[in-house]
């Protein structure tokens, strides 16, 4: 059943929960662009400590050299855009990963992806033996069609993340804006592509443990608290 709650401090006791679990567990923020999914996971991982640790969906965009070879470019950010069966296979691994027998730590590399020139680099975010809880956080997280419906049964709690639309759709327009992309060129992607995205996305609500609504003032002033905590 689909719960839903609007509090950070609320969102933080039940990711307690999760991150006190033996082994390690993998939390997934899912929901469409611009929902503030990515604000919500760094909230979350800034509240909880350093046995807490953030994965970006984003870090499996497929390269634009290898989009515009498949003739996709145009469509980056579609389900079809990423490596999903990567992704999936690096959770399985964070889920299994421990101290080796020959002594090694058991860290887990994964890419990040930057906005600031549209690609990823390889191995940047380290996942060590004292991070007891992965938050990930992006669009396909709960799709359950192609490589994206090996996700979800990895994840040991999903969360959605609802926005009104109008603001939604502000911020993605102001995203793109603030990327490069001229106001005309940030609307239409946000209108256009962006837009398709996130209706095949919303069909995935249902699947998820938690519904998530938080007022953006609150949550802005929540996420600064708990920065100045640490």
């Amino acid at each position: 059943m689909l719960h839903t709650t609007t509090a950070l401090s609320a969102l933080l006791d039940r990711a307690r929960v999760l991150l006190d679990r033996p082994g390690r567990a993998v939390l997934g923020i899912a929901g469409p662009p611009g929902a503030g999914k990515s604000t919500l996971a760094a909230a979350l991982t800034e509240g909880l400590g350093p046995r807490a640790a953030l994965l970006p969906m984003d870090g499996y965009h497929l390269s634009n050299a290898v989009l515009a070879a498949l003739g996709r470019r145009d469509r980056k950010g579609a389900p079809d855009t990423f490596d999903a069966a990567g992704y999936a296979a690096l959770l399985a691994r964070l889920r299994t990963a421990d101290v080796d027998a020959d002594g090694t730590d058991g860290t887990v590399y994964a890419p990040r992806f930057h906005r600031e020139f549209e690609e990823s680099v390889a191995a940047e975010l380290a996942f060590g033996p004292e991070v007891s809880l992965v938050v990930t956080e992006g669009n396909y997280l709960l799709l359950p069609e192609g490589p994206w419906a090996a996700v979800r049964p990895l994840l040991d709690e999903s969360w959605y993340v609802d926005l009104a639309e109008d603001e939604r759709l502000r911020r993605l327009t102001a995203r793109h804006h603030a990327y490069g992309k001229t106001p005309e060129e940030a609307r239409a992607w946000a209108h256009g592509s962006d837009q398709a995205n996130a209706a095949v996305v919303a069909r995935t609500r249902e699947a998820a443990d938690l519904r998530v609504r938080l007022a953006p003032s609150s949550f802005l002033m929540a996420l600064g608290r708990c920065r100045g905590a640490r």
